[in-house]
């Protein structure tokens, strides 16, 4: 490491004349004060002439360097430093470009008159001596984030807190066909060469809409063509765009009670106002709609509610679409992860009943596939194609041309299938294996719900037991669990709210789902709650 003390001549340069020698080391050293630089080939990573431009823009920003002041020049900088004279010239360049300095003729590299300078040097001196900056009078009270902000952050963050447990939802993605899914990548980019270099289609590749629309026509029911296919990455983004589009601040969003925290979440950070309508064993209770004729949207899990795990009733979709087309409102159908039914064949979607198209029907191949291929899909109404996709050029436009191409691959030559069949026959006995470890260790104390669809189950407790206490409980082990509590409004702190928990066995192998439900067993006694005090 080199260290030298430079000691920088100031003014006046109007009376210095150029042809005169440069001032001596002592005269210089008793104009200006010693300015310390530090150069460390050995020890650090960045160039030499980075290291040196860095520090000399530090002092000019703190006030070392007072506008006026003269650098050595490059030829004595450089062999005070025993650096090459290059160097010195690339830093000095550096900083002339950035406005730093300035090169004048006959005078030399003085430090230029940057203005506002001197209270930001100030404030700098103070941070580096660990003082806080002196404020007059009552500082002035600034909101760092716009409220939507404030709503979007407090959503996310809840979210990212969850987020360090084993999700509920999770797929096993060490049984995904990766050879396969590789060799297609490969043969996809290798077919279309640099064409998937450029940007793709905002609303979405057109042989994966098709291969889409055909899949959701022959599995789920749904009426559609590839036109109505828009592409995004994720459910969440899916909703984001559908409350920009479709709701104005202060507009009621109905939802399941209790439903999906990251919907509730987008909803209300959107500035709408969401409304729970209560779930029993037939999904949503639909007569509940007619109180809310000025509702503009309504969010829901027909199939498969999420979390409870029952399915809408037929009398009550017929009802809801009813409501929807009366009232002019429109039904967003979540079908995440309706694909895994193991008793019988999955049940249509309601977006193939809605002869009013007010449905917008959102899947997603994050949780049937792999988290990490960031893809999902709304399939819309035709008077709502041309404004999202619009939205969507002005957002972030379409996701990778070369995972959407695979994707098409993926589907149209079978691999999707054969991968579901797979996956289905390994998740149920998953399920199997909970249910039975649930029966064995909780008995009488935890009632297991409808499971015969998903990656998921509920288990409903006692009042008296605390289900977070027993969520952390059984955490760390591979097993999602969730507390029930968590995924009504009130969350986990209304007293009034049902207590259970959510166990995501997908992503569990056979020992962490007995470890798991082993450990909320043990937990049990230790975790009674005193509801009366709540």
């Amino acid at each position: 490491m080199r260290r030298v003390e430079l000691a920088l001549y100031k003014g006046p340069f109007r009376t210095y004349d150029s042809r005169m020698p440069e001032p001596s080391a002592s005269r210089r050293a008793s104009r200006a004060r010693a300015i310390a630089v530090l150069t460390s080939p050995e020890r650090d990573g960045r160039p030499l002439y980075v290291q040196l431009h860095q520090q000399l823009r530090e002092h000019i920003l703190r006030g070392d360097l007072a506008p006026g002041s003269r650098l050595p020049s490059a030829r004595t900088l450089a062999s005070d430093l025993q650096v090459s004279r290059n160097t010195v010239e690339a830093a000095i360049g550096q900083l002339c470009a950035e406005g730093m300095v300035e090169r004048r003729v006959g005078v030399g590299t003085i430090v230029a008159n940057l203005g506002a300078v001197a209270p930001f040097a100030r404030r700098m001196r103070l941070a580096a001596a660990g003082s806080p900056p002196p404020q007059k009078g009552a500082p002035a009270r600034r909101r760092e984030l716009s409220r939507r902000g404030e709503r979007l952050a407090a959503g996310g963050q809840a979210e990212l807190d969850a987020d360090a447990r084993t999700g509920p939802c999770m797929t096993d993605v060490e049984i995904f066909p990766a050879r396969t899914w590789h060799q297609l990548l490969a043969r996809v980019a290798r077919e279309q060469d640099n064409g998937l270099l450029r940007t793709g289609d905002v609303q979405g590749d057109p042989s994966l809409r098709r291969a889409i629309s055909e899949h959701a026509r022959l599995t789920r029911g749904v009426r559609c063509t590839a036109d109505e296919v828009v592409i995004v990455h994720s459910t969440q983004q899916a909703l984001d765009l559908t409350s920009r589009l479709l709701l104005a601040d202060g507009e009621s969003v109905l939802m399941e009670e209790p439903g999906y925290r990251s919907a509730r979440a987008v909803f209300t950070a959107s500035g709408a106002r969401v409304v729970g309508i209560p779930v029993d064993d037939d999904g949503l209770q639909a007569e509940r709609l007619r109180l809310h004729r000025d509702a503009r949207l309504l969010y829901l899990t027909p199939s498969h509610q999420y979390p409870l795990g029952v399915t809408l009733a037929l009398r009550r979709r017929l009802e809801t679409l009813a409501w929807a087309r009366d009232a002019g409102a429109w039904i967003v159908e979540d079908d995440y992860d309706s694909e895994f039914r193991y008793t019988g064949r999955p049940i249509a979607a309601m977006q193939g009943l809605d002869d009013a198209e007010r449905v917008l029907y959102l899947g997603t191949f994050n949780k049937v596939l792999f988290p990490g291929i960031r893809l999902a899909y709304l399939i819309l109404p035709r008077a709502l194609v041309s404004g999202f996709r619009a939205a969507r050029r002005l957002t972030d436009g379409a996701p990778s041309p070369l995972v959407q191409a695979a994707l098409a691959r993926f589907l149209s030559e079978g691999h999707f299938a054969a991968h579901l069949r797979k996956a289905r026959k390994l998740y149920e006995g998953r399920r199997n294996l909970l249910v039975e470890r649930l029966e064995q260790r909780l008995g009488a104390r935890g009632r297991v719900g409808m499971s015969q669809t998903g990656l998921h189950l509920v288990v409903l407790l006692p009042p008296e037991l605390d289900d977070q206490s027993l969520a952390d409980a059984g955490s760390g082990f591979g097993l999602g669990v969730e507390p029930l509590s968590s995924f009504y409004a009130g969350g986990r702190e209304a007293s009034s709210q049902p207590r259970g928990l959510l166990l995501g066995f997908g992503g569990a192998s056979e020992a962490a789902i007995r470890r798991g439900v082993d450990a909320i067993a043990r937990a049990m006694p230790a975790v009674t709650t005193d509801r009366r005090r709540a």
